[in-house]
């Protein structure tokens, strides 16, 4: 978990406490079934989970990358 998870509602296309209304019991043997609004939620959640991680890779080689202008020196301390 992340420190601005705590703070921040969550982003559309992510589950809420309030769509969990499954309450399983010991005697409970079978598997429950999903309906079709909950697996549309899922890959909404899974397209979304891809694009932020497709985003943080963008943002990190950005970051890293070698830029064109420099000599290619190691910096020295």
């Amino acid at each position: 978990m992340k420190i601005f998870e705590l703070f921040d509602k969550t982003p559309a296309g992510y589950g809420t406490d309030e769509d969990d209304k499954t309450s399983l019991k010991l005697s409970d043997l079978r598997k429950t079934r999903l309906t079709l609004g909950q697996l549309n939620k899922l890959r909404i959640m899974n397209d979304v989970k891809k694009l932020e991680h497709e985003q943080k890779l963008l943002k990190i080689k950005s970051q890293y990358r070698v830029s064109s202008g420099g000599s290619g020196e190691a910096l020295s301390l």
